[in-house]
């Protein structure tokens, strides 16, 4: 049984944060390729025919972490550009009466950069009895902010997280993922990313909320 607390609804239905919860505790993989593991975490992929990318599946452990810490690590987007290397750019926006993110990554030389606007929210749901933090983020089109010259905006993207304890001092988490980065972008740099940039990106995140309380001092 998930019941969710009440929450401030934005472009997502319950339905998308019941099916993050579901994802967590018994993952889904039925028609996705096992593509690679590492340092506690699985990934899985799909191949979209209509866009020829992948949406990427992600299982994995934080260790000595809680839940409801990684949760705020997340959510917080000025402390993460202190340890997020590929944040170029990263903060809450005014598009007329919507809060959105715009986020610009740095994307290695000579490539140029890509950019995010997009709406994002956390709900804190309750399962068997445990707490799920899950954080859906999705690609706004109707957003008014403009491009920049030299970054390619990226319009369709789409992520969910899910967080909760591993009946330990970690956090069990789930993340589904999807971006089209528009452009010629190498085979080896995809590949990179899904399969050594997510592992890594993970392993930053887990020292982050690691040093969290002293940033908070």
């Amino acid at each position: 049984m998930v019941s969710v607390f009440p929450a401030t609804p934005l472009g997502f239905s319950a339905l998308e944060f019941e099916n993050a919860v579901k994802e967590l505790e018994n993952p889904q993989t039925e028609g996705f390729e096992f593509f690679t593991e590492s340092h506690d975490v699985k990934i899985y992929k799909l191949y979209n025919e209509e866009s020829g990318l992948y949406v990427y599946k992600i299982y994995g452990i934080l260790k000595d972490v809680l839940p409801e810490t990684c949760a705020d690590v997340y959510m917080d987007l000025k402390y993460r550009k202190t340890w997020d290397t590929y944040a170029k750019e990263l903060e809450e926006i005014e598009d007329g009466e919507k809060k959105l993110i715009y986020w610009n990554v740095n994307y290695p030389f000579p490539m140029w950069n890509r950019d995010y606007v997009y709406q994002r929210e956390l709900r804190e749901l309750e399962s068997h009895g445990s707490k799920v933090w899950v954080v859906l983020s999705e690609s706004d089109s109707s957003s008014k902010i403009p491009e920049k010259s030299g970054v390619i905006r990226v319009s369709d993207f789409k992520q969910s997280a899910a967080l909760m304890t591993d009946g330990k001092n970690g956090t069990k988490a789930f993340m589904q993922y999807y971006d089209d980065p528009k452009g010629a972008i190498p085979t080896w740099l995809i590949n990179w990313v899904a399969k050594k940039g997510v592992p890594e990106f993970l392993t930053m995140m887990e020292k982050a909320c690691k040093g969290y309380p002293e940033y908070l001092k």
